[in-house]
């Protein structure tokens, strides 16, 4: 009798592993790199075209007014010697105090919450949207259990090209894969394309991704 047991309960558990994995071969998974969706889209080239432009002109703003003070400093230094007490006290605190307006204007652009940054967030998060939404549609459209972005942090030592999605989901936005791209990176019409080598702390690199 316990031996009959013991043979139902072993059978019972062979039921839930075979389950288990015909579910789990069921599932499917993909992984798609943003970055370079990011690099396809033309709304997103027309943000960075604008970044660049508002971040030359804030530097040009602020190498201007660091001329202006070392240009002060100068004839200061030129003129001291021919200068009242009162009159030197006065000049050094101007220049002290256009320098510290200078400091606060540089953090004011491109401090850690700064206009760049800010700028950036107004451009290029309605761009990253458009991506997400895009990606879930075409996960919860075509069945996938989940998408992963090969471009994170974590990196990618190695993922199968033919799971890369990257490609069809800038077709599913209308726009064709590698016309955006700097004129300096590959462009081609065929089905394959290399990816740059992802490398983690190991060493291995990436394969290439199939589109």
């Amino acid at each position: 009798m316990k031996v009959t047991r013991i043979v139902m309960y072993a059978a019972i558990c062979s039921l839930f592993l075979v389950g288990a994995q015909e579910a789990r071969a069921q599932m499917k998974f993909a992984f798609v790199d943003t970055k370079y969706l990011l690099e396809n889209m033309p709304e997103y080239s027309q943000a960075q075209n604008e970044l660049n432009s508002a971040s030359a002109e804030w530097q040009k703003e602020i190498e201007e007014r660091y001329a202006s003070i070392e240009r002060l400093y100068k004839a200061y230094q030129a003129e001291a010697v021919l200068l009242t007490e009162e009159m030197r006290v006065k000049r050094e605190e101007e220049i002290v105090r256009k320098e510290t307006e200078a400091k606060a204007l540089q953090k004011q652009r491109f401090g850690v919450e700064g206009d760049l940054f800010k700028k950036r967030q107004e451009l290029i998060q309605p761009v990253q949207e458009k991506i997400f939404v895009a990606i879930r549609e075409y996960a919860n459209e075509n069945g996938y259990e989940a998408i992963f972005d090969k471009s994170g942090e974590a990196g990618v030592l190695y993922a199968n090209p033919k799971y890369d999605k990257s490609d069809k989901i800038l077709r599913k936005m209308g726009i064709r894969p590698g016309e955006n791209l700097p004129a300096d990176s590959e462009d081609s019409d065929s089905e394959e394309k290399p990816i740059e080598n992802v490398k983690g702390e190991s060493g291995v690199s990436g394969s290439s991704r199939v589109k």
